[in-house]
């Protein structure tokens, strides 16, 4: 196993990679670059590894082989602290340090552990080069959402992974168990998701709305982009921070959610509505907070847009994917659903069994067509879900050529 320190201050979290490494069986290499020597030394890391440390100073020192290529003969990689200029420099095939040219000698598996700033990690520059990285079979763990060591940084997307799910992810690539590379299926194609709950304003204070957390959606926009298209996400409030890579507006009502999806799906080739948009809203909205009073209130509702039957109205060649959560008959009526709006298939919820309420990280759902037919999925985690989701509006894009 050959572990390359990357130069972020999370290089200070290699020698706990190495030792959880080591105490697991695995017998490892180490490659330190220059950068990474900044933070952390060549004797903290060889201590870690109970063996030399390869660096540029080195490289080209008399010996009877090629450094680069000793060090590559191994059964995986994994570049702990990956930098920008890391990520950079293997995705064109750079070879001017030592790192970089033993990761292009390198055949067997590689796994991306990102640490950098959010700014940088987000930068289309990273992502496109960490897209390439990806195709190519690479694997990614992290970055994590979390404090930044930068001073004066808060928090975002952009910590690395801690030592101990490095180590599990690592040794899960020698054994063959890590997921493969995800498909590259949808590039060039558009896709846009709905996420999350509306709220429905009755005055500056008080709404209607519901507990979802927006997890779903979430995980759709994450697997397209992993999958090459270029993804936009409409979202609700949640807590969830930003998706790299992925164009996000925040709306809150569904007014706005209306307003923006159809102004983006106009060029998509996949809609996939999972937001849980309110049915009603306050029919006047007051301007001011409404004075408690005694005895019921009553509060006059209006329909908001059925934003997935105006999608199906204008579909055209687009693949049109909705949710659906009902407690009974739910097969009949999501399949009747399907059919008035036009949608290709529903993703049918149910709210009431366990592991599957609003919030949970697992759905299980079953896919309903307007014939009728469906497929009745696991309980998987909702990154599954979207995995497959995407796999079937995949199959249903128009053929080029």
């Amino acid at each position: 196993m050959l572990v390359i320190v990357g130069g972020s201050m999370a290089a200070v979290k290699a020698p706990s990679v190495l030792r959880r490494l080591r105490e697991r069986g695995a017998e490892v290499r180490v490659i330190a670059t220059r950068a990474a020597l900044a933070f952390i030394t060549e004797l903290s890391l060889s201590t870690a590894a109970d063996g030399p440390v390869g660096t540029d100073a080195h490289w080209f020192e008399a010996r009877p082989d090629a450094l680069h290529l000793t060090l590559a003969r191994v059964d995986a990689a994994v570049v702990v602290g990956a930098s920008a200029e890391l990520l950079a420099g293997a995705a064109h095939g750079h070879a001017g340090d030592l790192a970089l040219a033993t990761l292009l000698s390198v055949r067997g598996p590689v796994l991306w552990v990102p640490a950098m700033n959010e700014l940088m990690w987000t930068h289309p520059a990273v992502q496109a080069n960490a897209a390439t990285l990806r195709g190519w079979g690479h694997r990614f763990l992290g970055p994590e959402v979390g404090a930044f060591g930068t001073r004066g940084e808060g928090r975002g997307v952009g910590r690395m992974s801690e030592p101990e799910d490095i180590a599990d992810a690592t040794l899960a690539l020698l054994k063959g168990d890590a997921s493969p590379a995800p498909v590259r299926d949808l590039v060039g194609v558009r896709v846009v998701v709905s996420a999350g709950p509306t709220r429905e304003y009755l005055d500056p204070v008080r709404f209607i709305s519901n507990p979802s957390s927006g997890k779903m959606g979430f995980a759709v926009a994450e697997a397209a982009r992993d999958r090459g298209a270029d993804v936009t996400l409409v979202t609700g409030p949640v807590t969830l921070p930003d998706p790299a890579g992925v164009r996000v507006v925040r709306i809150e009502s569904a007014l706005e959610l209306r307003d923006t999806v159809m102004d983006a799906a106009r060029d998509a080739g996949i809609v996939v509505m999972t937001a849980a948009v309110a049915d009603y809203r306050a029919a006047t909205q007051s301007g001011e907070k409404q004075a408690k009073v005694a005895g019921d209130v009553t509060v006059h509702l209006t329909p908001n847009p059925d934003i997935l039957a105006e999608l199906g109205r204008e579909k055209g060649d687009r693949v049109l994917v909705g949710f659906a959560m009902e407690t009974h008959a739910g097969v009949e009526r999501a399949a009747g659903k399907a059919a008035r709006k036009n949608a290709d298939f529903i993703l049918l919820n149910y709210p009431t069994r366990e592991g599957t309420a609003f919030g949970g990280d697992d759905n299980q759902v079953t896919l309903v067509r307007a014939d009728g037919s469906h497929e009745d999925w696991p309980r998987v985690s909702k990154r599954e879900v979207a995995e497959r989701l995407l796999t079937e509006a995949a199959r249903l894009l128009p053929r080029q050529g």
